[in-house]
């Protein structure tokens, strides 16, 4: 059985220009180390209408249970503009402590860290009683359509059980150890037209502005208290993210106002409560200004929470023995794969510090790589004690 060297192996995953949603060969690279460790691979390649095709991974080694489950996306974001790095992202640089590339810390380097691991747990615990199996997704950083979701939605069909999820996200705001997430909020953009009737300013008694209907539903969406929190989220909030009035001519009132807005929410509510809430709003004023209008609606994901088990408490005592940091369960951050798996399996999110995803320079601390190696395989330790 082979050891798999995790700086190694980060450094092999950073060199191929997995962009999403392309995949550059990426996937059958990570296939192909995985089979080298006894697992049963299967390369899923999804396609929605209008979409470009998005491989995914699911690999497992052992066919009884429990079946822990690490999960991760091997795509990235552009690297932007080259010149700002000081050194080609796609080729992997050590200085200063730090493996310097796009992907360097979300997420490749969980990846590698957790095979890393999985070598090392194999190696020393060959006939462990259960399984380890990997859902591994190209398209976490687009639009998320052929990745995650419908590799969840296959293994129920195949009525594959997972009996618990560990996600590679950087979850660290700071230091390694700092924090898992249990949950997130979840995400609702809406984007509203508001109709009216075109028309010259001096004769406003001739025209319909749809902007006074815009502005005054966006004051009183803004306005609404949603909550207050709860001992596991923070409050709800509203965010106007986009506002478009297509007018060249400053005497003209125009005849379409336009908006966008996302909410953030927390598990005192469901997407479905506050579409109706928010269209009673547009809907009565509206219907005060004489304005037609239009509202589009896309729910990334609920809100949800995985309750601490003792899953999680080892997970969080293993932390804490290696980093001497007793993490915070936390909910806080933007969404991430887990709202689709959280619907197969209980799942929490580990990784490493994500002080630099994004960013041009982005980097992993090699001392947090070897840790984060090390935090992982005692979780497989103690997991299938």
């Amino acid at each position: 059985m082979p050891k798999i060297n995790e700086l190694q192996l980060a450094k092999e995953l950073i060199r191929f220009p997995s962009i999403t949603p392309v995949d550059a060969g990426i996937m059958s690279f990570l296939e192909k180390k995985l089979k080298s460790l006894g697992f049963k691979t299967k390369i899923l390649e999804f396609k929605e209408k209008n979409t470009k095709p998005v491989k995914n991974l699911y690999a497992r080694l052992g066919n009884k249970g429990p079946n822990f489950c690490y999960a991760g996306h091997l795509d990235v974001v552009p690297a932007g503009n080259l010149k700002d790095w000081t050194v080609n992202p796609f080729k992997p640089a050590i200085k200063n402590g730090h493996l310097i590339g796009r992907g360097a810390n979300d997420m490749k380097s969980s990846i590698a860290a957790f095979v890393s691991a999985v070598s090392n747990f194999v190696s020393s615990s060959k006939k462990f009683k259960g399984s380890i199996s990997f859902l591994i997704t190209g398209d976490e950083e687009g639009v998320a359509i052929n990745g995650t979701k419908k590799v969840v939605e296959y293994l129920k069909r195949k009525k594959e059980k997972i009996d618990f999820c560990l996600v590679g996200e950087p979850t660290n705001p700071n230091k390694l150890g700092e924090m898992i997430k249990i949950g997130r909020r979840g995400s609702m953009t809406g984007r509203l037209s508001v109709i009216g009737v075109q028309g010259h300013v001096a004769y406003p008694q001739r025209a319909n502005n749809p902007s006074t209907a815009l502005v005054q539903i966006l004051k009183e969406l803004k306005e609404i208290k949603f909550d207050k929190g709860t001992k596991d989220f923070q409050p709800t909030n509203l965010e106007i993210t986009k506002i478009n009035i297509d007018n060249s001519a400053d005497n003209v009132i125009p005849g379409l106002a336009s908006a966008s807005f996302n909410i953030r929410f927390n598990n005192k509510h469901t997407s479905y409560k506050l579409k109706n809430k928010i269209n009673k709003i547009i809907k009565q004023i509206c219907n005060k200004n004489k304005s037609k209008y239009k509202i589009e609606y896309s729910v990334s994901g609920e809100a949800f929470l995985t309750k601490p088990n003792k899953t999680t408490f080892m997970i969080q005592n293993t932390i804490k023995r290696i980093t001497k940091i007793k993490p915070k369960l936390s909910t806080t951050g933007g969404t991430s794969d887990a709202r689709f798996i959280r619907k197969i399996a209980p799942c929490l999110e580990f990784g490493l510090v994500g002080k630099t995803m994004h960013k041009v320079g982005e980097c992993v601390s090699l001392s947090d790589l070897k840790r984060l190696t090390l935090i992982y395989t005692k979780i497989l330790d103690n997991y299938f004690k």
